[in-house]
């Protein structure tokens, strides 16, 4: 139960439709109990506990990031903290320490190191330490690992190869430390901080256990951000009956099950993205490693059977083109449209006539609207033309040929890949801007009302939330959050730094900087 709430705005975004309005939201209870313009107020205001003008700030509904996993992000905070060590005799004595601090039985972890130091080329000094239990320790931005040959021959990954489908094995052993609840809670804050209210959560297999522990802090009413899971099959195929348990059993609002997500091609760079044609940077090649569309197919088509969504992480055109066929074989409505809310994430590369037929059929896409941060834009530039060419580059991230094809488009991040951060997505995803300040293909960006209702109504449409959360419309739960700015009327190449100033979640101040 919450205290009855107003908030008043010159600038209120209820997502229904582009623009914003001078007003007030009135919160009781967790629930948006009324919304309109400002002159209409005063009933609410008069027995609010708590009155915030936050006068040109704009307030909207809270973001859903469709697209995120805690099994990555924790790598950054298990285990012994090894950011401070200079050398690996060092970073022996550290890990040796908290081995002291730990049960025996217990596997060694770290994180945090340097990746200049290099340590991963050291691992005969692990081994001399600890010649019979397993070491892990991750580097800053777990880029690699420094582990032992026990743990090598445990969990079958190396230090070349250590991203979140290659770990799945050492999974059980860190989900099940007792710590791992208090990161949990430590993980939605940080997202509602980022003003991040809902989360499609990618979760391997059966996710070890850890389910136990998430629908705990949801009974306890400790979880901030509402928690949409999606079983990724890794370590075996598709558990069509552990899906069908998990729908019926977890109905909570802030917990439920929502299908089934699978990685298909990778990164163009490497020459791993599927596409439709042959790299240019290697006539003979659409890819380098042939995804396993077979598995899929049947994983795919057994999920829509039994009315299960399934997400396809696709960056190649090919790839893209490929799932669109397969979701086409999908069951339709009398509309032509998807029964079961199938998507495609990532999208970094598409064939504008196949967002078309995916739009026919009322696909969704989950687009990473941060990603540009992440590189300059020559260095994109030039590994895209040298692999790609110019004229597929030009059809790198292009939002604006889904939205005008009726694709239902939310955003996503990857995280631990990117965090959430609203002014940074304008900046990328609305003025075509690269971490160094450099643009290219604008002509492919939303505009700024559209990113925001991709964040919102798009990410509650993703979640099967919409009856729930996404717009600011009385009945609906007060998932809502103050922006430090007023972001309809901003040019994005000034939008980058601004963040959230508020977030309410089911009526609950998670975080408030004002």
């Amino acid at each position: 139960m919450s205290d009855p709430l107003v908030i008043l705005s010159r600038n209120i975004f209820d997502a229904t439709s582009d623009t914003s309005f001078d007003g007030f939201v009135a919160v009781e209870d967790g629930e948006i109990v009324a919304t309109g313009p400002r002159g209409f107020a005063l009933p609410y205001t008069s027995h609010a506990s708590r009155v915030i003008d936050v006068e040109d700030k704009l307030v909207m509904p809270g973001l859903t990031d469709t697209h995120t996993f805690f099994s990555g992000w924790v790598l950054d905070s298990l285990g012994c903290n090894l950011a401070r060590i200079k050398t690996a005799a060092e970073g022996i004595d550290c890990l040796t320490q908290w081995a002291h601090m730990i049960p025996e039985n217990q596997v060694i972890f770290g994180h945090g190191w340097n990746p200049a130091l290099e340590l991963h080329s050291k691992a005969c000094l692990l081994d001399e330490a600890f010649p019979s239990r397993p070491v892990v320790a991750f580097s800053r931005g777990r880029g690699t690992c420094w582990m032992n040959e026990v743990a090598q021959e445990r969990y079958l990954f190396t230090p070349d190869a250590c991203w979140s489908e290659m770990i799945w094995r050492m999974m059980p052993e860190y989900l099940s430390l007792p710590e791992m609840s208090e990161l949990y809670i430590n993980y939605q804050h940080m997202l509602n901080a980022r003003g991040v209210t809902q989360i499609k959560e990618m979760a391997f297999d059966d996710y070890y256990g850890f389910i136990d522990v998430m629908e705990e802090l949801a009974h306890k009413e400790r979880l901030t951000a509402r928690v949409s899971l999606m079983s990724q099959p890794v370590g075996a195929g598709i558990n069509l009956a552990y899906g069908r348990a998990l729908r019926e059993h977890l109905t909570d609002g802030f917990l439920g099950f929502s299908g089934y997500n699978r990685m298909t091609d990778r990164g163009v760079a490497d020459g791993l993205a599927e596409y439709i044609n042959p790299y240019t940077s290697s006539p003979s090649e659409c890819v380098k490693v042939p995804v396993e569309w077979e598995l899929i197919e049947r994983e795919t088509l057994a999920a829509d059977a039994a009315d299960f969504r399934y997400s396809l992480h696709c960056q190649g055109d090919g790839a893209v083109r490929h799932a669109i066929e397969l979701f086409n074989r999908c069951k339709k409505d009398a509309s032509g449209h998807l029964v079961n809310r199938h998507a495609i994430t990532d999208n970094e590369c598409t064939s504008p006539g196949d967002l078309e037929c995916f739009g026919v059929m009322g696909g969704i896409c989950e687009v990473y609207a941060q990603i540009q941060i992440l590189d300059s834009v020559e260095d994109i530039r030039q590994m895209a033309l040298h692999q790609i060419g110019p004229e597929r580059f030009a059809y790198f991230w292009n939002r604006r040929k889904m939205q005008d094809s009726g694709i239902k488009i939310c955003c996503a991040t990857d995280l631990p890949l990117l965090i959430p951060h609203l002014g940074e997505s304008i900046y990328c995803a609305c003025g075509g801007y690269f971490n160094d300040g450099g643009q290219a293909n604008v002509a492919n960006t939303l505009t700024i009302p559209e990113l925001l209702r991709a964040w919102t109504v798009g990410g509650a449409y993703d979640c099967y939330s919409e009856q729930l959360v996404g717009t600011l419309e009385a009945g609906k739960r007060a998932d809502l959050i103050v922006a430090e700015a007023n972001l309809l009327h901003l040019n994005p190449k000034v939008a980058r730094n601004i963040g959230v100033a508020l977030t309410l979640s089911d009526g609950r101040i998670v975080y408030e900087n004002l």
